[in-house]
């Protein structure tokens, strides 16, 4: 038996095979990846490598074996055949015949476009038959986070979201309930809703901003017709910026605001605050 976990040198991948190897020994830990040589890390540290791709179902052939648990990460494809890259992923499992597939999804109460692609493969995961687990992932720190360049130089948080609130949380979070699920018992069938305890909007995020920094960063909203232009402008194609952008509209109405408390539950403590990892993206 092995615990899979495909894109497993993807951003969220990394965090999750990091915390398994704390956990569990590394021979029982699978990393489906599309290209070994960003793997040759992992390899070294003993995890067994698998070379496939979601776009190619043949190459997921013999990837999983029975009584496996599989991590299914999301492709970060916004805007490709995600639901037919996911439900490649689902018959291999099923047809290997493994005992729990896993599959990070989005809020139950999301409805912008954003959601459709996990929607359908949530519908895909039920209909096998497989023992699955939804962890639900609320928006993430690093959205923000990893994108500071910008607000910086223009001393100016920029987004559609207007006074809307939400309950991000890191990847390290996430990953966290990931394992606790992967390495735990009595998570089969179940659906968890996954965010901070604690929610914020994008003025206080700039508020913790200007506060780090010692700049004055202002929050400066706009409609989704001038983001959509803005992130277009910046390189994005038109209709992945389009999603980014409805995602707002779904902030602003309060559907990234997540109170069920599973993922401290899951993880055994609250998640990061945002000005946590405001800090350490600044330091890095």
């Amino acid at each position: 038996m092995s615990i899979v976990v495909t894109g497993a040198t993807g951003n969220l991948g990394r965090h999750v095979v990091g915390q398994l190897l704390e956990k569990v020994p590394a021979e029982q830990v699978t990393a489906v990846v599309r290209s070994a040589e960003k793997a040759a890390d992992l390899a070294e540290r003993g995890v067994r490598i698998a070379v496939a791709d979601y776009s190619a179902p043949g190459t997921l052939d013999g990837v999983f074996a029975a009584g496996d648990k599989v991590l299914l990460i999301s492709s970060s494809e916004v805007g490709g055949d995600r639901v037919g890259q996911h439900t490649a992923v689902i018959d291999a499992a099923k047809a290997a015949g493994v005992s729990l597939l896993a599959y990070t999804s989005a809020p139950g109460t999301l409805t912008a476009a954003l959601a459709d692609d996990h929607r359908g493969t949530e519908k895909a995961l039920l209909a096998s038959g497989l023992p699955y687990v939804l962890l639900r992932n609320g928006w993430y720190h690093e959205v923000y986070t990893e994108n500071l360049a910008p607000v910086l130089e223009h001393h100016a948080v920029v987004s559609a979201a207007g006074e809307g609130r939400l309950s991000s949380a890191a990847r390290a979070d996430y990953a966290a309930a990931a394992v606790a699920v992967l390495t735990g018992e009595g998570h089969e069938n179940k659906t968890y809703e996954l965010g901070s305890d604690e929610s914020w909007d994008l003025a206080e995020y700039a508020a913790e901003l200007s506060r780090q920094t010692g700049k004055e960063i202002a929050y400066r909203p706009v409609t989704v017709e001038e983001l959509t232009g803005i992130l277009t402008g910046a390189g994005l194609p038109e209709p992945v910026a389009a999603v980014f952008a409805g995602t707002d509209v779904s902030i602003e109405k309060g559907e990234l605001v997540v109170t069920s408390g599973d993922l401290a539950r899951l993880i055994g403590r609250p998640a990061t605050p945002i000005a946590d990892a405001i800090a350490a993206a600044l330091k890095a």
